[in-house]
């Protein structure tokens, strides 16, 4: 990806004219044979109207259920504490189904409640569970810290509402559960879990995933550089994705439906020249290569160092862009065409061209696959959770003015 802040105007992108110019042509041959021809009988028309016209008018058969905090007493108590070292059930239930949304709003003195705060789930009574995520991460809220924003998948709603309405079926059971693994008392926390009853799971369908990562910082191979555009650097290559940062690791058969992806920045300048690299059923070289960090995020030029939210992409959360200390929340749903895999998926992107930054990351990617999953990294330490700027080297402060 070239400089975020270009003196030129962007070039026109090729047009295959040939190609349309053939189009044209094939339309022009086909429109004076027609004419030649004698017009067929007209065929009824079709009194079906389209299934999308009706699919919201389309009668159910599944059982609608709630498990929520609500006050079994009758009264107003509608929340559940959870003391440090506990857990709090939010959904226990057997047979087939769906959880379709989940709801949280938390009420606690723990500065870092989002991140200490973690969120699992288990599918079909499996041992090791399909969602493991500290809970701000999980609803995008990577750096701790809360702001409103909506989604196709994740929303917050003012002012501390928390959404997610990824499906996620299971045949036999679900649970799921919030674990405080931090230091205080979470006084009140507020949940409902809607899901589906069925008799039985319709087949091919995934379990659903996600899947907590960071690098604090992501090391880079060079902490002395004023000028990340400089030859050196931008001179260098990476075919290959070593040292990219990971999104995801799978194994199975299965399809990425996104992420959402945190950075505070330990150095200044644009942190997203890194490009995105997918790597399908055990391709050494990217199946799927990218040409910059915000261009994963359908966004470009540093998304205009503003925040943005949109129903497959965003940049919610953007604070002193290009500088020590911003913070950048980002998010990306491939729900449009989910990245599918046989066997195998690693989904990675670099920090800064060619991995030459030294950035904090933190990520959730989301995707579902046939179990068993592979082993989950260990989840770090709450305190190696907390976001905070890290003496790196390389592009110090500079004043704005001199960086545009």
């Amino acid at each position: 990806m070239p400089s975020r802040h270009p003196s030129q105007p962007l070039p026109m992108r090729r047009r295959l004219l040939g190609s349309l110019f053939s189009g044209a042509a094939l339309v022009g041959l086909n429109a004076a044979t027609a004419a030649a021809a004698p017009k067929p009988a007209a065929e009824p028309p079709d009194p079906s109207a389209p299934e999308e016209l009706l699919a919201l008018a389309r009668l159910r058969n599944y059982k609608s259920r709630r498990s929520s905090s609500w006050d079994r007493s009758g009264g107003n108590n509608d929340s559940v504490p959870i003391e440090p070292g506990q857990s709090a059930t939010l959904l226990d239930v057997t047979g087939a189904g769906a959880v379709t949304h989940i709801w949280v709003t938390i009420n606690s003195q723990d500065r870092m409640h989002l991140k200490n705060l973690v969120l699992r789930a288990w599918w079909d009574g499996e041992a090791t569970p399909s969602v493991e995520v500290p809970i701000g991460d999980f609803f995008g809220l990577g750096l701790g810290e809360y702001f409103v924003y909506q989604s196709e998948l994740l929303a917050v709603a003012p002012i501390k509402a928390l959404n997610a309405y990824f499906p996620m079926p299971f045949s036999t059971a679900a649970r799921i559960a919030v674990a405080n693994q931090g230091a205080i008392r979470t006084d009140s926390f507020y949940f409902a879990v809607d899901y589906i009853a069925l008799p039985s799971l319709p087949e091919g369908l995934g379990r659903f995933h996600a899947q907590y990562r960071q690098a604090a910082p992501c090391t880079g191979w060079n902490n002395d550089w004023t000028n990340e555009y400089s030859p050196e650097i931008n001179g260098r290559k990476n075919l290959d994705g070593r040292d990219n940062y990971v999104f995801l690791e799978a194994e199975g058969k299965g399809h990425f439906v996104g992420v959402a992806h945190a950075v505070e920045q330990n150095q200044d300048q644009w942190f997203g020249e890194g490009d995105d690299m997918i790597f399908i059923d055990g391709d050494t070289r990217p199946t799927i290569n990218g040409t910059g960090t915000e261009d994963y995020y359908n966004g470009a030029w540093d998304f205009g160092l503003q925040a943005f939210a949109y129903a497959h992409n965003g940049a919610p959360l953007v604070v002193d862009p290009e500088r020590m200390g911003g913070r950048y929340c980002l998010y990306r749903w491939h729900t449009e065409s989910p990245v599918a895999f046989e066997k195998s998926i690693r989904v990675t992107i670099e920090h800064g061209h060619a991995n030459h930054r030294s950035d904090n990351f933190y990520s959730t990617a989301y995707w579902y696959q046939t179990e068993p999953h592979a082993v989950f990294p260990v989840l770090p330490a709450p305190a190696d959770r907390i976001p905070r700027v890290f003496a790196v080297g390389a592009a110090g402060a500079v004043p704005v003015a001199e960086k545009h």
